[in-house]
């Protein structure tokens, strides 16, 4: 059991029999009222996203995930393939289930199944992931000093924003919680 003092980004609660992770959350003490927290979550199975408000020191049950080890092989379609890291088992996902993590696969990356009562539920990806630019404008000499930047698209189908000096073929570093370009990497 966790309270609303206890929550954090990335939990999965069990919500009346459904399984929701927590997206986002915000504590609200208002001048006259009690304090009360206003939470984003997204159903696991369904992949809808809610938002609701619960009193402050409102008691949620935590859900056990399983996490096994697992590597992304290929892309077949509307499923996305992937092997077990220790028993060599090979299965598939439809999107749905990985959500907005498709954005952030590439072919032999290894990542965190998570899995309820042997179903997979949710994928936990490393917190920055490095991808190939595709396609992005040149930059033109002199924007620079501005700080300008311009869209660029990678080898996931990812769209970011990137600074004027990165060129196609460029690997740049991504953050996987909010999808913002970090660093060039070469």
């Amino acid at each position: 059991m966790i309270d609303t003092g206890g929550l954090r980004r990335g939990i999965t609660l069990d919500m009346n029999g459904e399984l929701v992770k927590v997206t986002d959350f915000q504590h609200v003490k208002q001048g006259r009222g009690s304090a009360f927290v206003r939470m984003t979550m997204r159903n696991l199975r369904t992949g809808s996203t809610t938002q609701d408000t619960f009193n402050a020191g409102t008691k949620f049950q935590t859900a056990r995930l399983e996490r096994r080890h697992v590597q992304f092989l290929y892309q077949d379609g509307e499923d996305y393939n992937f092997m077990d890291i220790d028993s060599f088992d090979q299965f598939s996902l439809p999107k749905d289930v990985l959500g907005e993590s498709t954005n952030y696969l590439k072919e032999n990356d290894t990542i965190d199944l998570l899995t309820y009562q042997e179903a997979p539920v949710d994928v936990e990806l490393p917190v920055t992931v490095n991808l190939k630019v595709t396609q992005t404008d040149p930059g033109h000499r002199g924007d620079t000093a501005t700080g300008a930047t311009k869209p660029a698209t990678l080898e996931s189908g990812l769209t970011v924003t990137v600074p004027l000096f990165i060129n196609e073929e460029d690997i740049v570093k991504v953050d996987t919680r909010t999808g913002e370009y970090l660093e060039r990497v070469t």
